[in-house]
């Protein structure tokens, strides 16, 4: 070869990290495509299958009851002992993402407040789609009010879908009560507003939606009922 010749030219080898348009490598991270969260419809048990499973069946549930019911503890043990992945989204923990800015209802009630509510409950909506349309089953807890169905119940509705499974935890009032005093921080409110959520969601009676009164149960017990009060709801879906 003369010393004046370029050297032969050879193809650069792609990039390690190359993949055709549109694809990418399995061994990737930080990408992973995920089905789009869609309305969640009812669940659906094959007429063969009997009593349906609900621990092992993919679910969207809304616990509703007024402060001091034990919403939360009662969902995140629910959550945490399923057969299948199951998240527990709380509407409290949402709305208070809100740092700067956080309109707390116990400073008073206003407009700033109420959107902040509605924005939290849209959040957590489009959570639980994302969630069930990757197979994975979602818990959510509210204080809706039976006298508000727009903003309240047929919010959730809308946010979720009509497969979302509503069910009410209302123990008596002196129970809410002492639950609330030994609550801390924004989430303790007063003795007299504790009573007025609580009378306003005596107004679920007589509604057509699952009520457990859990006055005298423990999380555990309180959460078995759950289970059966689902499956019930599962087999004749309440009108709401």
């Amino acid at each position: 070869m003369s010393p004046s010749a370029p050297p032969p030219a050879h193809s650069a080898p792609p990039p390690a990290h190359s993949a055709p348009p549109g694809q990418v490598r399995p061994e990737t991270t930080g990408h992973v495509t995920l089905p789009p969260g869609g309305p969640v419809g009812i669940p659906h048990v094959p007429p063969a299958a009997g009593a349906p499973d609900v621990t092992a069946t993919t679910l969207a549930v809304l616990l509703i009851g007024p402060a001091g019911a034990g919403k939360t503890s009662v969902a995140k043990y629910w959550a945490d002992r399923r057969r299948v992945p199951t998240a527990h989204i709380s509407l409290d923990d949402v709305r208070e993402w809100v740092r700067s800015g956080f309109a707390d209802p116990q400073s008073g009630w206003n407009d700033n407040s109420e959107a902040q509510y509605r924005l939290a409950r849209r959040t957590c909506g489009f959570a639980a789609r994302n969630f069930l349309a990757n197979g994975i089953s979602c818990i959510l807890d509210d204080a809706v009010f039976p006298d508000r169905p727009v903003v309240g119940l047929g919010g959730w509705k809308r946010h979720v879908g009509p497969g979302l499974l509503p069910v009410v935890l209302l123990p008596g009032l002196e129970i809410v009560l002492e639950r609330n005093a030994e609550r801390s921080g924004n989430r303790r409110l007063s003795d007299e507003e504790v009573a007025r959520i609580h009378g306003r969601m005596a107004g679920w009676y007589g509604s057509g939606l699952p009520i457990i009164d859990n006055s005298h149960l423990d999380v555990p017990s309180t959460a078995r009922l759950l289970d059966d009060v689902l499956a019930r709801a599962i087999a004749s879906p309440p009108t709401w």
